[in-house]
């Protein structure tokens, strides 16, 4: 499996490229920003992109999706509850003081239990909402990319339109059952793995 992450945009959000070695096959999740460094890894490993998958729609996730779509021709994939925050993305950024490109339309929408494939790679949509109304974790190959979900020793803020500090209580302790040994790689920050935040995650005691 080839496994790349890049820290892109003023925000340090984790933007990933995932694909299998053989095949070339390849899913890239959550490019929000500096689309030509990913671009020139696809190329530069002779990629083929199914799909540009976001694991929710904020401004500093999905800044790069037009670009990425029209040089791999990947599918843009999102949950349908978020998709009203990723048609607002744009105004987002604004609020935020940014400026990013209109996003293309999705060309399909993501659930509980779809399955993505790469090759021979294989990763479970799980919905995780609480951050936002569509956020989802894909999990897979004894990893799990959270978005905003959960990050090392922390949690996503629910202070935005759609968050729900309840619903993210549930994810975070969905997540927390999986086994020990996943490795964890969010939306900012380092990685971790399952059984490092069951000890560590600042909010075990407050949500389990």
């Amino acid at each position: 499996m080839l496994f790349e992450r890049f820290v892109v945009g003023p925000l340090e959000e984790n933007a990933y490229v995932i694909a299998d070695e053989a095949t070339k096959d390849a899913i890239v999740v959550d490019p929000g920003d500096e689309s030509d460094r990913i671009i020139e890894y696809i190329r530069d490993h002779g990629l083929k992109v199914d799909a540009i998958i976001y694991t929710h729609a904020h401004f500093d996730h999905v800044g790069a999706a037009g670009d990425i779509k029209k040089e791999t021709g990947g599918r843009v994939l999102i949950h349908r509850q978020d998709l009203e925050v990723y048609e607002t993305s744009k105004d987002q950024a604004a609020i935020w003081g940014y400026d990013i490109d209109e996003t293309p339309d999705p060309d399909g929408f993501l659930d509980e239990g779809d399955e993505i494939r790469a090759g021979t790679l294989t990763f479970r949509v799980m919905h995780t909402p609480g951050h936002s109304p569509g956020g989802l974790c894909l999990y897979g190959e004894g990893i799990l990319l959270t978005g905003d979900t959960i990050f090392k020793g922390s949690v996503g803020r629910t202070d935005f339109p759609g968050g729900s500090l309840e619903e993210l209580k549930k994810s975070f302790r969905r997540i927390l059952e999986l086994p020990d040994a996943t490795k964890i790689y969010s939306g900012h920050g380092p990685e971790t793995t399952v059984g490092m935040e069951k000890k560590t995650n600042f909010f075990v005691n407050e949500f389990l």
